[in-house]
């Protein structure tokens, strides 16, 4: 496996002036190329004899340094932990790939042992122009006010529910359970169950799904019932619950999310309760292993989307700040009907 060539003990890094003597070329045009500016015209050639003298140098721009030759940082700071469901992963990963391709640094930031004000604390010791938090840590108006004061100039909330004085990305994860639950009355099922996973960490996404699912049930005006079921990511627990089903008395289950479904799906079959005919089954986040599942797996479809580009939202409010609270609600949730229920 080869190695970067080790650095004479005292030798000082490349610099920008560096590659501009070794391009031939000066450092305005190392700026503008290296940091993929569009305002000045600048030809393929040079870019590439730029880039190459960069790349022989081993040079990388120094963050720090372009922010206080700014007079501005460019740091959008992402506090973890972050939700580890795939939704979230695939909208926070399109989010950093979007904001660096609008020249911001993007940090992600342990919180760990921390509450909010003192998470807050330490994240404004960074300076950042930015804060995206995505719930690992419920900030209140306090921290959001230290973020404000030491120069963020967009704090932005990631959850299910808005926080004074920062705009919101609203996730209400209410709307999974809801739109699960209207699909089931609709196939007449009236003794639903609904999978509350007990690993530690779900309750972010299992309990509103619940509140959801109940919702659901006294907007419809019928004659039904839910029924909450404590379900561990466990052949054992699942197994345990199937073989517990005829007592039960339901004839749906709302199953948390695709892998719980397809995990209690396989043990009521197991313990010869038929799928769909005795019990529906939906999960949500439609994987593609559900459908290769027989029954094939109904399940909640669910996409993060805002009228703008999140990127060009926080952009927009970084160079025009001190607006009111913006709140964008991101999650639409619509039900892939298929043979389990």
């Amino acid at each position: 496996m080869s190695q970067l060539p080790e650095q004479p003990a005292g030798t000082s890094p490349p610099t920008s002036a560096d590659v501009a003597r070794l391009a031939g070329v000066s450092r305005a045009t190392v700026s503008y190329v290296l940091n993929d500016s569009t305002t000045v015209r600048i030809s393929d050639p040079t870019r590439r004899r730029v880039r190459e003298a960069a790349r022989e140098l081993g040079y990388v721009p120094h963050a720090a340094a372009r922010s206080l030759r700014a007079g501005r940082t460019r740091m959008v700071l992402l506090p973890a932990p972050c939700p580890a469901d795939p939704l979230h992963q695939r909208f926070l990963t399109d989010l950093q790939t979007d904001l660096r391709r609008l020249d911001y640094t993007v940090v992600q930031y342990g919180t760990a042992g921390r509450d909010a004000d003192e998470a807050a604390r330490s994240w404004a010791e960074l300076r950042p122009v930015a804060v995206v938090s995505p719930g690992g840590v419920t900030l209140t108006p306090r921290a959001i006010g230290v973020l404000t004061r030491s120069g963020a100039k967009a704090v932005l909330t990631l959850g299910p529910q808005p926080v004074d004085g920062a705009h919101a990305l609203v996730v209400d994860q209410r709307e999974v359970g809801h739109c699960a639950i209207r699909h089931l009355l609709s196939r007449g099922r009236r003794r639903i169950g609904v999978v509350v996973p007990r690993e530690p960490g779900h309750a972010l996404l299992a309990l509103p799904r619940l509140a959801g699912a109940r919702r659901a049930v006294e907007e419809s005006g019928v004659d039904a019932r839910i029924r909450p079921l404590p379900l561990r990511y466990e052949e054992a627990s699942a197994q345990d619950l199937a073989s517990r089903w005829p007592g039960l008395g339901l004839d749906a289950v709302f199953a948390y999310d695709d892998e719980y479904a397809m995990l209690l799906t396989r043990a009521l079959q197991d313990a010869g309760v038929e799928v769909p005919a005795r019990t529906a089954v939906i999960g949500a986040g439609d994987l593609m292993l559900g459908r290769l599942l027989r029954p094939r797996l109904s399940s909640v479809r669910m996409e993060l989307a805002t009228a703008q580009p999140p990127a060009e939202m926080i952009d927009r409010l970084v160079h025009r700040p001190g607006g009111p609270p913006e709140r964008h609600y991101l999650l639409r949730a619509a039900a892939v009907v298929r043979e389990s229920s």
